[in-house]
């Protein structure tokens, strides 16, 4: 089990590793697993980045981000401009139906609603605004609602789960009602947590999941 110090240290060394950040512009304390970011940043992808970086660290159970951005002048953008951008970054994307979804942007912050297929689809909806000057944050309340009405095959997904090598032996048990699928039981890092949520989201069928693997190192 890391130190507080050690894990402080090891996430400021992940942070300075990345190229799109400089970790001068983030704070980074540690506290029984729990990590909390602070600092300004000048853009939306830079908050994100610091924390995907943060979650890859060994011995993260949980990351507290309170990272705000500023942007310079030439980086800020209207609401409107925000809302045309969002439209083109998304037109030439073949994985986004941009007809089946609304867009609200209010003070930066860009509001993503409607109808979905597939979890892929939301995700590349809200990856794709990740390095859109002017953006605050990105609140998705899109619902995945598939139209195959097959019930969720539990033992597809438990099989899934086992064939990934970094997953395979972990302690994951899953729980399938209706369109919803639950997953519980203990991980050894964020990576294993997301990537078992990433592999019940693409059983057919799958409307919600609700991730409750415990990292445990």
């Amino acid at each position: 089990m890391k130190t507080n110090q050690e894990l402080q240290k090891d996430v400021q060394d992940a942070i300075k590793w990345e190229p799109l950040l400089n970790a001068a512009e983030i704070g980074v304390t540690a506290k029984d697993g729990v990590v909390t970011l602070t600092g300004t940043v000048d853009s939306y992808a830079k908050k994100i980045e610091a924390e995907d970086a943060t979650k890859n660290v060994a011995g993260v159970k949980a990351v507290a981000e309170e990272i705000t951005i500023k942007y310079s002048d030439f980086g800020k953008k209207s609401d409107t401009e925000i809302s045309n951008e969002v439209l083109k970054a998304w037109k030439w994307n073949w994985q986004i139906p941009e007809d089946k979804i609304k867009v609200k942007v209010e003070n930066g912050w860009v509001t993503l609603e409607g109808e979905l297929e597939w979890n892929y689809q939301k995700e590349a909806a809200k990856i794709a605004i990740r390095n859109l000057a002017g953006v605050m944050g990105v609140i998705s309340n899109i619902k995945i609602k598939s139209d195959i009405h097959d019930g969720i095959e539990k033992a597809a997904i438990k099989s899934a789960l086992q064939r990934n090598s970094s997953i395979d032996d972990l302690d994951i048990n899953v729980d399938v009602t209706g369109n919803h699928v639950t997953l519980m039981g203990t991980v050894n890092s964020f990576y294993a947590k997301d990537e078992a949520e990433q592999i019940a989201w693409n059983a057919p069928g799958v409307w919600s999941v609700d991730n409750e693997l415990i990292i445990e190192y």
